[in-house]
């Protein structure tokens, strides 16, 4: 019988973390050099405003990419300060509230007006609410971020021709999802309950979360296995856990915890401009490009769990989440 997983809280994903800080191993992939380019390269980043996110973004920029900031209303300022860090003037913005799935089919709409095509999309977005937040369609706040908004997204790029699977000897178009080594103590899904929003407090928030990094690992996986049923790579599906960066992810924390927690991140977190790294190996690395299915945790190669690389998990997600998707195809 198998092992119980363990009880996730913010204490022990802490610990977890500063454990990973020590015990860096060798890596298995070498950072990108410099003068590995993506000129011209259309790169879409969710939440570029703060953090890990805008960190990407500005490298991505200053390797020449041609970038779309996709943020939440309320940061106009952050496509200046993006090209001043970059020195780069190609940088735009779409607004999008990835809780409201009616927001993410406006931008998916704005995007297909422009003739966007994108090569690269960088799924970065993230947070941990401290206790259960409802979405205006009823679902958990972290579920619709970490997962529903994505899936609704790929849906669309790939309709729309927003992304387009590469033609014999193109380049693929790349999609990397920043997930979480919290997705394999997550508890199993429960496909016939899948997104349905449930009351939890502070001491449920972190397995909440591991729970939708286990959605999103798991629908990564099976969406690299669905855009390549053969060899080739005809769009390269990759995802990543950075380790623990210093972030705005606890932002809303409980202000007894925070005297805690955000010296913590600050003591024994990397900052964003150093966890990239990751990222930016899958955003821009050649191998990256011609392959599928990578998961990284800081630079080392890993599978994902068992239950995310499941081929029957990532099918049962499929046709839940297509349920959930089906009803609001045509919302805006």
């Amino acid at each position: 019988m198998g092992q119980a997983p363990k009880k996730r809280t913010v204490a022990n994903a802490i610990t977890e973390a500063v454990r990973d800080f020590r015990n860096l191993k060798t890596p298995d992939v070498e950072p990108v050099p410099d003068d590995v380019r993506i000129d011209g390269k259309t790169c879409l980043v969710t939440g570029a405003n703060s953090g890990l996110g805008r960190a990407a973004a500005i490298e991505l920029a200053r390797r020449g990419g041609n970038m779309i900031l996709a943020c939440r209303p309320g940061h106009d300022d952050t496509c200046d300060e993006i090209k001043d860090a970059s020195g780069s003037d190609i940088v735009e913005m779409v607004e999008v509230d990835l809780a409201d799935v009616r927001s993410v089919h406006r931008c998916c709409d704005e995007l297909k007006r422009s003739g966007v095509r994108i090569d690269i999309a960088l799924m970065n977005a993230g947070l941990m609410t401290p206790t259960a937040r409802e979405t205006p369609q009823g679902y958990d706040t972290m579920f619709a971020v970490h997962f529903l908004s994505k899936r609704v997204m790929i849906d669309r790029w790939l309709k729309d021709g927003v992304i387009r699977p590469a033609e014999q000897g193109g380049e693929p178009p790349r999609i990397v999802f920043v997930s979480s080594e919290s997705h394999r103590s997550a508890d199993a899904i429960e496909f016939d309950r899948l997104g349905e929003y449930s009351e939890y407090g502070i001491k449920e928030s972190m397995r909440h979360y591991g729970l939708s990094k286990l959605v999103l690992s798991t629908y990564a996986t099976e969406l690299s296995r669905r855009l390549n049923p053969s060899e080739s790579a005809d769009v390269a599906v990759h995802a990543l856990c950075p380790g623990g960066v210093s972030t705005r992810i606890a932002r809303d924390a409980p202000a007894l915890l925070k005297p805690i927690v955000n010296p913590a991140l600050r003591l024994f977190f990397r900052s964003p401009e150093k966890a990239i790294a990751p990222i930016i190996y899958l955003c821009c690395a050649p191998e990256a490009g011609t392959s599928t299915g990578m998961y990284l945790h800081l630079m080392n190669r890993k599978q994902v769990s068992d239950s995310a690389a499941d081929p029957d998990n990532g099918a049962r997600l499929w046709e839940a989440s297509e349920a959930i998707v089906a009803k609001y195809r045509n919302a805006t």
